[in-house]
C-alpha cells in the first residue's frame, strides 16, 4: 500500500512538471546527489592525512598572512590594523587582519544591496552548482589549510578541528543545499491542472544579511554566511577576531568556487560598530547570529527601535550557547556517565556551545562516579595542539581566561563548593586552564547556573530520595535550555524524563554525551535564552532565509462576475 502511495505521489509530481513547461514559471534542472554526511578522517600515524596537515601546519605557523576586509571585488586596508594569535602561544601572531569603520560599513551594505537583485537572478540551480564545488574544495583541494588554520588560531586538536572545519563545513554546503534543493520539488494543490496551475517560488529577501559568526566552531561561520547567500541573498559577514584566519580561508575558497564578488562580503569589525551600523540601515533584512546573550539581545533591542525604517520587518536567528546538563539516574552504567561528562565537558575545554557544564548524580552512585571523573581527568594532557598527543589545548583568549578562572576562584573561597580536580591555570605562555571538576552543596550556586563556556563541571550530588525534587532543577535553575542528556537503563524512569525535561533542551540525548551533533542527523538549537531553535543542519533552516511568492496561473479566461446561486 506505501509503495502504491508513493508512486501516485511521483507520477502527480511529474505531470505538474510536465504541466509547468507550458507556463511561465520555469522547472528547475536541479542535479541529483545523496544526502549523506563527509566522513571524519582518522590521522593515525602514518595515514597520508596526517602527514599533510603536519606539513601545512609547520608552514602555516611560521607565517603572519594579512586578512583584507573585502568589499564587492576590493580589498581594502584600514587603519585599524589587529593581530590573532594562537592561544597556546600568544605571542606568536598568524593573521594581521583591518577593522571596518562606519563608513566602510555602510560602503558594504551599500554593495551588498546592489549585488542582491543581481545575485537572485542567478537561478538556483547554479547556485547550488557552486555551493557543491565549494564543498568538494574544502572536502579535498583545502581541508588541511582549513584544518590547520582552525587549529593554530583556535587552539583545537587535529580530531576537533577536523569535525569542524573539514566534515562539518562540508555537510553545511552540501547538505543545507540537498535540503533547498528538496523545497524546490514542492507544488501545492492544483485541483484541475487543465484550468489553474498553483506554484511556488523562493526569492532572497530584499535588502542585506548580517551575519555575526563565533570563534568556536569554523563550519558555524561558513553555515551563517553562505547558507542566507544560497538563497539568493547579499550578506555583510563579520567573522570572530579569534578566528579570522580560518574563516578567511572559508572566504577565499568559496571565491574560487565561483561566488560572484558582493555576495558575502568579508568585514571583520569591532562588534558595537558593525552592530550599530546594520541595525541603522533601513536595508536590513535579517540577522543570522551565534555568540552571547547581552551581544544578542542589543542588536535584538537595536532592530525594535529603529523597526520604522525598515524596508522589510528582519529575520532575526541566534544561538547564544546555554548552561548544558546531564542527569545521572540510579540505574546508569557508571561508565557510559564518566567518559560522556568527561568528553562533554573537556573536549575543546568546554568552548562548545553544546558543552556539558553541570551534572546531577544520586548519592548511591557518586563515589563510584568520581573515581572513575578523577582518575581519566588526570590522564587529561593539555598543551600545543600541534602536539598530536594532547587532549585539548588553550581557552581562545586573555578575557576567556580571565573570567574562567575568576568562577574557579569563586569556588575556591566558597563554603558551598570543592574543587575535586584541577582548579590550576597559567597564561605566561598559553591560556592554559585545567579541567576542573567542582561539587557544590548549593544546586543553585552561580557556579552550576551561568554559562562560563570552559574547561569547569558543577556538579551536584542529590539523595536518591530527592530524584523529583532533583528533576526540578534541571529546568528552574538557568535560563538556558540548549542541550541536555539522561542516563538511565530504567526504561519507565528514561520515558518520564524525557516527558518532564522536553522544555529544557533543544538537542536532548538519552545515555549519550551532551556534545556532537551532526548535520543532517540532530539538527541544532535551543531556545529560551539559547536562542531562536531555528535548527542549523536540518530541512527548514535555508527556507528561513528565503522569501516564498505564492504563484497562481488561471488558463480558462474568465468570463462572469456573478455566482450560480444568485441566478434565478
Amino acid at each position: 500500500m506505501l509503495s502504491l502511495c508513493r508512486q501516485a505521489l511521483i507520477a502527480n509530481s511529474q505531470k505538474i512538471s510536465a504541466r509547468c513547461l507550458g507556463t511561465i514559471v520555469p522547472v528547475p534542472n536541479l542535479p541529483e546527489f545523496p544526502l549523506q554526511n563527509e566522513p571524519v578522517l582518522s590521522y593515525k600515524t602514518g595515514s597520508p592525512e596526517r602527514a599533510e596537515l603536519e606539513k601545512t601546519l609547520d608552514e602555516m605557523s611560521c607565517e603572519c598572512e594579512e586578512v583584507p576586509l573585502v568589499i564587492g571585488d576590493e580589498e581594502i586596508k584600514s587603519d585599524l590594523c589587529r593581530y590573532q594569535v594562537m592561544p597556546h602561544n600568544h605571542k606568536a601572531k598568524i593573521a594581521k587582519y583591518y577593522w571596518a569603520t562606519p563608513d566602510l560599513v555602510k560602503k558594504a551594505i551599500d554593495v551588498a544591496v546592489k549585488a542582491q537583485r543581481e545575485w537572485e537572478k542567478c537561478p538556483f540551480e547554479e547556485r547550488l552548482e557552486i555551493w557543491l564545488r565549494a564543498a568538494d574544495l574544502i572536502a579535498n583541494k583545502y581541508r588541511q589549510q582549513l584544518n590547520a588554520a582552525t587549529m593554530l588560531g583556535q587552539s583545537k586538536t587535529v580530531i576537533q578541528a577536523e569535525i569542524d572545519s573539514a566534515a562539518e563545513l562540508v555537510d553545511f554546503f552540501r547538505i543545507h543545499g540537498y535540503f533547498a534543493k528538496e523545497a524546490l520539488k514542492y507544488y501545492p494543490i492544483s485541483p484541475d491542472c487543465k484550468e489553474t496551475l498553483n506554484t511556488m517560488r523562493y526569492r532572497g529577501m530584499d535588502g542585506f544579511v548580517a551575519a555575526v559568526s563565533p570563534f568556536n566552531f569554523t563550519a558555524i561561520g561558513g553555515n551563517l554566511s553562505y547558507t542566507p547567500a544560497l538563497m539568493g541573498n547579499a550578506v555583510l559577514w563579520k567573522p570572530s577576531d579569534t578566528a579570522i584566519l580560518s574563516n578567511w580561508w572559508i572566504f577565499k575558497v568559496c571565491r574560487e568556487a565561483g561566488v560572484p564578488p558582493g555576495v558575502v562580503n568579508f568585514i571583520p569589525c569591532e562588534g558595537p560598530v558593525f552592530g550599530d551600523s546594520i541595525t541603522a540601515s533601513p536595508y536590513l533584512s535579517g540577522i543570522n547570529f551565534t555568540g552571547s546573550v547581552p551581544t544578542f539581545n542589543r542588536l535584538w533591542k537595536q532592530v525594535g527601535q529603529n523597526v520604522d525604517k525598515y524596508k522589510n520587518y528582519p529575520k532575526l536567528i541566534g544561538e547564544c550557547g546555554g548552561k548544558n546538563y546531564h542527569f545521572i539516574h540510579s540505574s546508569a552504567d557508571v561508565e557510559s556517565v564518566i567518559y560522556g561528562t568527561i568528553r562533554s565537558a573537556f573536549e575543546y575545554n568546554g568552548q562548545k556551545c553544546s558543552a556539558c557544564s553541570r551534572m546531577y548524580v544520586p548519592e548511591s552512585l557518586w563515589p563510584k562516579v568520581k573515581e572513575g571523573l578523577l582518575s581519566i581527568r588526570d590522564k587529561l594532557k593539555i598543551g600545543d595542539v600541534r602536539d598530536f598527543t594532547v587532549f585539548t589545548g588553550a581557552v581562545i583568549d586573555a578575557a576567556a581566561f580571565k573570567r574562567i578562572t575568576g568562577y574557579i576562584e569563586h569556588a575556591k573561597k566558597s563554603p558551598n563548593l570543592e574543587i575535586i580536580g584541577g582548579g590550576g591555570y597559567d597564561d605566561s605562555c598559553g591560556y592554559f586552564v585545567d579541567p576542573t571538576i567542582v561539587v557544590t552543596k548549593d544546586p543553585k550556586d552561580k557556579i552550576i547556573t551561568e554559562e562560563i563556556f570552559g574547561p569547569l563541571l558543577s556538579i551536584y550530588v542529590y539523595k536518591d530520595s530527592k530524584l523529583d525534587e532533583t528533576m526540578k532543577l534541571v529546568e528552574s535553575s538557568t535560563p538556558y535550555a540548549l542541550t541536555g542528556s539522561i542516563f538511565a537503563q530504567d526504561e519507565k524512569w528514561a520515558r518520564r524524563a524525557l516527558e518532564e525535561f522536553k522544555y529544557t533542551a533543544g538537542n536532548f540525548y538519552v545515555n549519550d554525551k551532551s556534545t556532537g551533533s551532526v548535520v543532517g542527523q540532530q539538527p541544532f538549537g535551543g531556545s529560551r535564552l539559547s536562542g531562536t531553535n531555528d535548527k542549523a543542519g536540518g530541512p527548514h533552516y535555508a527556507l528561513r532565509w528565503a522569501s516564498a511568492q505564492a504563484i497562481k496561473e488561471t488558463f480558462v479566461p474568465l468570463r462572469k462576475y456573478d455566482y450560480p446561486y444568485m441566478r434565478c
